[in-house]
């Protein structure tokens, strides 16, 4: 157990592990384990300078996650000139795009969430279902017959960006933009912020005049589209109906935070069953059985092993507050560590192997309390699909480079591949019946 104040605790290890190099990006687990034995919220001075605590035992973090003195809004964070703009969305505050679920608190959070949370029913995600199969199939039909596949890029990539576009109501004719900027994001998580930020502005522009367009094709408010952004347009709470700048950074986050978090859960999880063949085996039983159930508690166990977000999204405190016996001033900076607390062996059996069928998993991979992920019921969905659709199509999957040689993006939120080189038995497959050919070329580099 625990016994130790983590202070006396942290002096007694000595100095804590470096973090947020390349080194730590490919394996952060053992620098987890150091942090939540000897110090469990600990205060480190991130790669753009902002100090922030770490939260890394699970009781903590599921504290903190619920605790509405941490506030989601950033103007509460007590924020030194040098850290101005760098704890969100880079690119978010010039954009216009602040009023979103990821940075505000009731009232204005509960009024929001609610107009939106009607995407993302069970009944309407059921209803979605058949459209994520086509794009799996289809994303796999154009590499199939090659007997290898960058996954990230062809498919972990594609798959959500496609499903989440047509979810928003994005034109078919517009989303080979939205996938190159989203493309720039992936590609600059880690790096220069310019690069996300010009991405932002971009997709800013294009989501103005979208939801302009479809409030004049849709004048009539007794018969609203099908598509999330007329449904947005429309959405009223008691009366009360969302203005531009709302719809827009509405938009806007539904697919930030809808392709990544997928594109990761894909990407890692495939990598862990490669790694793991006794569990990929496993799965692959079941799947060829016709069983549903250890591809249900897979993908929960996926997101607990090597989930798609490491850190959840920043807090900052309103009130002095104390988490894991430690004391936090008002405006400092919260970050939970999600990658660690669901590690914690306080919590999780044999918190460090790889067990599809682990039943007692109450994980926090999409978070807990009032910010829990809204569209955790389509990624869901996406990573199952996307899991089964590849393991029963490419039986014979494997890694095509050594471990060793894989790169993992550096971003400070989110943990993912840079790329997943894999080969398989070519097997002869045209287009799929529904459907006209999806880009599945990486996106250019952007300077």
């Amino acid at each position: 157990m625990h016994d130790q104040p983590p202070a006396q605790s942290a002096a007694l290890a000595g100095p804590p592990p470096e973090l947020f190099t390349w080194e730590f990006a490919t394996d952060p687990y053992p620098a987890y384990a150091w942090l939540r034995e000897h110090a469990p919220v600990h205060k480190t001075r991130l790669p753009s300078g902002v100090e922030a605590w770490l939260v890394t035992r699970y009781a903590d973090a599921k504290q903190a996650l619920a605790d509405q003195r941490l506030s989601k809004n950033p103007a509460h964070h007590d924020e030194p000139a040098h850290a101005k703009g760098k704890t969100g969305i880079p690119g978010e505050r010039k954009a216009e795009l602040m009023t979103h679920l990821l940075n505000i608190d009731p009232p204005d959070h509960t009024r929001l969430r609610r107009l939106v949370a009607k995407a993302f029913t069970p009944r309407r995600v059921a209803e979605f279902a058949p459209r994520v199969q086509e794009l799996a199939d289809q994303l796999i039909d154009q590499f199939a017959d090659r007997g290898g596949a960058d996954l990230i890029h062809e498919f972990a990539f594609p798959l959500p960006i496609y499903a989440i576009c047509d979810l928003l109501g994005v034109p078919r004719e517009d989303q080979d933009d939205f996938r190159d900027w989203a493309g720039m994001m992936i590609r600059h998580g880690g790096g220069p912020r310019g690069g996300v930020a010009r991405s932002v502005k971009k997709m800013r522009g294009y989501l103005a005049e979208l939801i302009h367009r479809k409030r004049e094709a849709l004048p009539d408010e007794a018969t609203p589209g099908e598509d999330l952004i007329s449904g947005l347009i429309r959405a009223s709470d008691h009366g009360e109906h969302l203005t531009e700048n709302e719809a827009a950074a509405m938009a806007f986050i539904l697919l930030f935070a809808g392709f990544e978090t997928t594109v990761n859960l894909v990407g890692n999880g495939v990598y862990a069953l490669l790694t793991h063949p006794e569990q990929r085996h496993r799965l692959q039983k079941s799947l060829a059985a016709g069983e549903t159930g250890l591809l249900e508690t897979g993908v929960e166990e996926l997101l607990r092993y090597d989930g798609p977000v490491e850190l959840a999204t920043w807090r900052f405190a309103t009130e002095a507050v104390t988490i894991g016996g430690q004391h936090i001033a008002v405006g400092d900076p919260v970050l939970v560590v999600l990658a660690a607390a669901d590690r914690d062996p306080e919590r999780f059996d044999d918190p460090d192997t790889l067990d599809l069928g682990r039943r007692d998993n109450q994980h926090l991979g999409y978070g807990h309390g009032i910010h829990y992920c809204l569209g955790a019921p389509l990624a869901r969905l996406e990573g199952r699909t996307a899991l089964a659709t590849l393991l029963s199509r490419l039986p014979d999957l494997q890694l095509a480079v050594d471990s060793a040689d894989l790169r993992w993006r550096g971003g400070l939120i989110m943990r993912g591949l840079r790329t997943l080189p894999v080969s398989f038995t070519p097997s002869s497959a045209g287009l799929s019946a529904g459907g006209a050919r999806l880009r599945t070329d990486e996106p250019p580099a952007q300077s």
